[in-house]
């Protein structure tokens, strides 16, 4: 890219806006925030690993280690928000469920102190189906990698809350 080609904005998302976009919460947020998202092919979530994570204290109490299943976890949380950000600003968020995991691979042990920082690249998506593959790394290396399908699914209270938009 030369000094002449046009710099494409990416969109962020700050932790208020991250609680926004997912359901989840403390002690189940596991996104601090989300750089580069680009439509709903790309993002780059960030994690924050502290001793104070609620999980550490059993697992495990003389080496804290974050459990792989959480790391996980996280990369679908970041494609998750991904997706209803990329439905725009007035969406009225819905549940999204996770549909599956495959190819899951653990690299490393994640321990305090560190921050995760969560790739993830569309594979594909059908309607309100998506599929992300992700790699979560620390200091640019590898920890995780894993892909992660989701659905975006009305419920009794966003339908309600659309009918009333109408």
């Amino acid at each position: 890219m030369d000094d002449t080609t046009p710099h494409k904005k990416l969109a962020s998302a700050d932790v208020t806006r991250v609680m926004k976009l997912l359901p989840h919460r403390y002690p189940f947020l596991l996104v601090d925030r989300i750089d580069e998202m680009d439509g709903d092919k790309s993002a780059i979530g960030l994690k924050n690993v502290t001793i104070n994570e609620p999980f550490f204290p059993g697992h495990f109490p003389d080496f804290p280690v974050m459990p792989g299943v959480l790391i996980i976890e996280g990369l679908a949380q970041t494609a998750g928000a991904l997706c209803v950000h990329s439905l725009g600003e007035t969406y009225t968020p819905q549940v999204v469920y996770f549909m599956g995991i495959d190819k899951a691979k653990f690299r490393r042990p994640v321990r305090p102190g560190d921050t995760l920082h969560y790739h993830v690249r569309k594979v594909r998506s059908r309607g309100r189906t998506w599929r992300f593959f992700g790699e979560a790394k620390v200091d640019g290396q590898v920890v995780a990698e894993a892909e992660v399908s989701a659905m975006l699914v009305d419920t009794p209270e966003t339908q309600a809350i659309a009918s009333k938009n109408v």
